[in-house]
């Protein structure tokens, strides 16, 4: 972990209430795809902690849905406002175990850590499969920057209005694959677990109070005890999950 200022360089409406933000500081600390940051807004309490979706040696991507006061202030700030951020937090996804062909499984802004484990994965020659999926054609997001990266994209909405109508387990039916990487809400991830057979890895979302494991706030009970999403998480693997 490290904390550090970060200035904004880009923080810009993609989707229905979900924004994109550049943030230009030191990323030394982030060493693996899946991990989060932490960041610090005027006038509130509690950092907000916020998936990365990608980083390189001057900036961090993030995307963030607008879902209540906090994000809502994140939405106004302009470029050049200075933030205070905690990052390389959490222990991210494996990537040793992806075999020749991985299967990525997002839902709606459980999708962006998945992207950088997209392009790492691809840098290594390993092309993966990613099926995203959506409410609506309305709430779609980075399916064209995956497409860009070279992977493999499966765009399901459950109103069939882009893609294929239905979720994103009726896509994963018929696959072939060596691993599973995914994140998404609760009730998606459980589906994933109850479909898929093969070993994987589930990225969760737990209301955090510090974000690196001080508070014990978002302990959750796993097969071999408690661990914390923000420190032994936000990566558990399959079989040490417990619902």
């Amino acid at each position: 972990m490290k904390k550090g200022l970060f200035t904004i360089r880009e923080n810009r409406a993609l989707a229905q209430g979900v924004f994109r933000m550049v943030l230009a500081g030191d990323t030394g600390a982030f060493f693996r795809p899946g991990q989060f940051l932490n960041i610090a807004l005027d006038g509130f309490y509690l950092r907000r902690p916020i998936s990365v979706c990608d980083w390189d040696a001057e900036t961090a991507t993030i995307l963030y849905k607008v879902m209540g006061a906090g994000t809502l202030y994140m939405s106004t700030l302009q470029n050049g406002h200075v933030l205070d951020v905690l990052t390389g937090l959490g222990n991210g996804y494996d990537m040793e175990p992806a075999g020749e062909r991985p299967l990525l499984v997002g839902g709606g802004v459980g999708i962006p850590p998945l992207y950088g484990l997209a392009k790492h994965l691809l840098a290594q020659d390993v092309c993966p499969t990613v099926i995203l999926g959506f409410r609506t054609s309305k709430e779609t997001l980075y399916v064209e920057e995956f497409k860009a990266l070279g992977a493999r994209v499966i765009v399901t909405t459950q109103d069939g209005s882009i893609g294929t109508s239905g979720l994103v387990t009726d896509a994963m039916r018929g696959e072939r694959l060596t691993h599973l990487y995914t994140c998404g809400p609760t009730g998606m991830l459980r589906a994933v677990y109850e479909t898929d057979v093969c070993d994987g890895q589930f990225s969760f979302e737990e209301r955090m109070g510090c974000g690196f494991g001080a508070c014990m706030g978002c302990s959750c009970k796993t097969k071999y005890g408690y661990k914390r999403i923000c420190k032994e998480g936000p990566v558990l693997r399959r079989e040490e999950i417990v619902w």
